[in-house]
């Protein structure tokens, strides 16, 4: 199985950064796999998983739009004072981690590339500030740009250039935070 390729940039933009939580997900231990015991799976298994994933034709943007109404409602609430702090945060990480962990796989890496860079940055910000919420609309603003236009696959240069501006946002966040 093809891995998808990092963006070093987004990795350079984020490494010097404390994370103030981690959006990692956490797994329960699986006792039916643990009566059962280990062991790998059959090539031919993996092959036809991976070819499923491959041709799957299940449009992306209703789920993809019903995400993004609900980083919506998450900004929302932000902003009018019904959610603060660490509350705010994590109604917004998770949409922006379902987007970043669905879209690739429905042919939308650029949608899962945007997302990425929305956790990261969420996981290191340290609170809801104007700031932070007009760097959250932004990306929200390219997401439905991306669905809006329909770019499957990396977006090409105008992909690279919205990545970019994105991550600049996020380094102009961090330099002035410094000041």
């Amino acid at each position: 199985m093809e891995t998808e390729a990092r963006d070093p940039s987004v990795s350079q933009t984020f490494q010097d950064q404390k994370k103030v939580r981690n959006a990692e997900i956490v797994v329960p231990p699986n006792r039916l796999k643990t009566k059962v015991g280990t062991g790998g799976l059959d090539d031919a298994v993996l092959s036809k998983a991976q070819e499923l994933l491959e041709n799957n034709t299940i449009d992306f943007k209703p789920m993809a739009l019903m995400l993004v109404d609900v980083l919506h409602e998450a900004i929302a609430d932000a902003k009018s004072g019904a959610t603060k702090g660490e509350e705010a945060i994590k109604a917004m990480l998770y949409p922006a981690m379902q987007l970043k962990a669905q879209g690739t796989m429905f042919h939308y890496p650029l949608i899962s590339q945007i997302g990425e860079i929305l956790v990261n940055f969420l996981e290191t910000v340290p609170d809801v500030d104007k700031d932070v919420m007009d760097i959250v609309v932004h990306h929200k603003f390219a997401i439905n740009a991306v669905l809006g236009s329909q770019i499957k696959g990396d977006g090409g240069k105008l992909g690279r250039e919205l990545r970019d501006a994105l991550l600049d946002a996020c380094m102009r966040y961090y330099k002035r935070q410094k000041n």
